[in-house]
C-alpha cells in the first residue's frame, strides 16, 4: 500500500482554497491549507514535509508567493512547487522560473491539467530518488 501524498495549498481567496482542497482530497491527497504567506511559512517550518506545495503568487503583497515557493524549495525532502497566478508579468514569471519552480499555472487553472502535472512531478521526484 502506498503512502498518501500530502499537499500544502496557499491562496488568500477562500473559495479557491476550498475548491482546491475538495479536488485534491478527492484525488487522495492529504491536504493542508494556508490563507496567507505567514500561515504557509509556519506550516512549512513546523511540518517541513509535503509532497507538493501550490501557492498563489499575489496575496497580501504582490509576488509574496515567491517567498513561499522559495521556502518550500528549501525543505528537505523538496516538494514539487507550483505557483498559480491570474496576474503574471514577464518579471515575476521569470523570477519564478529562475528560482527553479516545477510548474507555473495561470488562472483560471484547468484542474485536470494541474492534477496531471502534479501527479507527474511527484512521481518523477519519488522515482528519481530526489526525496532524500
Amino acid at each position: 500500500m502506498t503512502c498518501k501524498r500530502s499537499i500544502l495549498l496557499v491562496d488568500d481567496e477562500v473559495s479557491i482554497l476550498r475548491t482546491l482542497r475538495m479536488v485534491f482530497e478527492h484525488e487522495g491527497y492529504d491536504v493542508a491549507t494556508a490563507e496567507n504567506s505567514v500561515q504557509a511559512l509556519a506550516l512549512l517550518t513546523k511540518n517541513g514535509h509535503f509532497d507538493a506545495v501550490i501557492t498563489d503568487l499575489n496575496m497580501e503583497h504582490e509576488d509574496i508567493g515567491l517567498k513561499v515557493a522559495h521556502a518550500a524549495m528549501n525543505c528537505r525532502p523538496k516538494p514539487a512547487v507550483v505557483v498559480c497566478t491570474g496576474f503574471a508579468s514577464a518579471n515575476n514569471t521569470r523570477a519564478a522560473l529562475d528560482m527553479g519552480i516545477d510548474y507555473m499555472a495561470y488562472k483560471p487553472v484547468e484542474l485536470e491539467d494541474l492534477i496531471s502535472a502534479l501527479n507527474r512531478l511527484i512521481s518523477r521526484s519519488q522515482d528519481s530518488g530526489d526525496k532524500q
